[in-house]
């Protein structure tokens, strides 16, 4: 065999077990757009509250809650609570991960509003998983009005990690995020991998590029045993805003805006391990050959 051919065999085995590695974690690739869910997570929307939004993903999404007051009280008297959603067929439905399927999400995140009397003005990432496969719905929550201002903090799904002081310390290796204020700029990260320590499926979370540590040195938090994402529910990763109701101020509102949003594969190690032991005997038999 010559060596021509036995190098164009080679480059068609390396690319095949390539192929066969990436296909689990293909469709987070086809990611394009944003769906924006135009009702309120608290059903029915706050009476007289007005919700407006701006779709420029991945340069920006916008959420506006304006006029959250109910002064008349009846329905829904506590907030309004609005998502957006990742997905891959130009914003039409939210994207609902598979099984598999890792990744690496992140966003800048700016939060602004009228929340004179201090109710509850908070936002950040969120991920919906209905079927609670891996625990229910987990988020970061980044929290700029009411009693907690300032506080930021993941809670969740499989764990709990508070990163900034007024959310009761940063313990472990995570480090200090500093205490939020209205209008700053937060960069929030999720990751979904395998953990190498354990080889579990596992989350990291990341506040300005400090990771929350579930001890020290260990940014990874396990989910339980049989736990995954891509439940038969739908699970779906975005961000949100939610503006709590304030009878007293008819100009109660926020916005939140998402900008620079990322979403990238990340491979499933044990795949490109099998991969790499199922071509690695044939590439040496080809060479003998050559």
């Amino acid at each position: 065999m010559t060596s021509l051919n036995c190098n164009s065999r080679i480059s068609t085995l390396v690319g095949f077990c390539l192929a066969v590695a990436s296909g689990a974690y293909g469709q987070i690739s086809s990611i394009n757009s944003a769906y924006l869910d135009p009702n309120s997570l608290f059903q029915p929307q706050i009476p007289g509250s007005t919700f407006t939004y701006n779709n420029s993903y991945p340069t920006s999404v916008t959420l506006t809650e304006a006029n959250v007051a109910n002064a008349g009280g009846g329905g829904n008297t506590y907030a309004n609570k609005n998502v957006w959603y990742f997905s891959n067929d130009g914003g039409a439905t939210p994207y609902q991960f598979q099984s598999g399927d890792y990744f690496n999400a992140s966003f800048t995140f700016t939060l602004t509003g009228n929340d004179p009397n201090q109710k509850d003005l908070e936002g950040g990432l969120f991920f919906h998983n209905p079927s609670g496969s891996f625990g229910g719905d987990l988020a970061i929550y980044v929290v700029g009005g009411g009693g907690n201002a300032g506080v930021v903090f993941q809670g969740g799904g499989p764990s709990y990690y508070p990163f900034s002081p007024l959310a009761g310390g940063y313990p472990g290796a995570g480090g200090s995020v500093p205490n939020y204020s209205l209008g700053e700029t937060y960069t929030l990260g999720l990751s979904y991998t395998i953990d190498p320590n354990t080889g579990k499926n596992a989350f990291e979370y990341s506040v300005n590029g400090q990771y929350a540590a579930s001890a020290a040195g260990d940014p990874y938090f396990d989910l339980g045993a049989g736990q995954f994402v891509g439940g038969s529910g739908g699970d779906t990763l975005g961000g949100y805003l939610q503006v709590q109701t304030d009878p007293t101020n008819p100009n109660q509102g926020g916005q939140a805006v998402f900008g620079n949003t990322t979403i990238t594969p990340v491979p499933e190690p044990s795949l490109l391990a099998l991969a790499g032991l199922g071509v690695l005997p044939l590439v040496r038999q080809l060479r003998r050959r050559a």
